[in-house]
């Protein structure tokens, strides 16, 4: 009885490079596998992102990120961030400053939003919102004070509010 023939066996691997393995990054800078150049990911994917996971409770300050989504709950006196998004799941009690937000759960405490404020349908801010820009989707509700920033009053971290804040008389609750 004869024994099927034995697979070539794969060479060494040259130093320093591993062979890849899904989910990896090449270790090539700039090239792909099979030598194929990369492409550049987008900047929004390349920013510092901080995700506080469905069912995750974290209560603290949060440093140096520059994205963060929240799907879980969240608890924080002073936030700064670039980008803040809360999913429909997603709930945060506190303050925080950012330049962009958009709100599909529950936001209850001071919301500084240097940019654009948007409130999807699901999404509902208890407390006070200052905002540069503001987008309502149907559905969306604000129970508390709303302030628009005009140009250049915009809060700087650990500064006190504008003082002459635009207030907008709405109420945007639907019950």
């Amino acid at each position: 009885m004869s024994l099927p023939p034995k697979p070539a066996t794969p060479s060494a691997p040259s130093p320093g490079l591993m062979p890849p393995r899904p989910g990896m990054v090449p270790q090539n800078p700039g090239m792909g596998t099979m030598g194929q150049p990369q492409r550049q990911q987008p900047a929004a994917e390349e920013r510092r992102t901080l995700v506080i996971g469905r069912g995750i409770s974290l209560a603290g300050t949060v440093a140096d990120a520059e994205r963060l989504v929240i799907e879980g709950t969240m608890e924080s006196q002073m936030l700064q961030a670039a980008e803040l998004f809360i999913t429909a799941t997603g709930t945060f009690k506190g303050e925080v400053q950012v330049q962009d937000a958009e709100i599909a759960g529950v936001f209850d405490g001071t919301l500084t939003v240097r940019g654009a404020l948007v409130i999807r349908a699901s999404g509902r801010i208890i407390g006070v919102a200052r905002c540069g820009r503001l987008q309502v989707e149907d559905g969306g509700q604000l129970s508390g004070r709303m302030e628009m920033l005009g140009d250049g009053t915009a809060a700087a971290p650990g500064a006190p509010a504008p003082a002459a804040p635009r207030p907008v008389a709405a109420d945007l609750s639907q019950g």
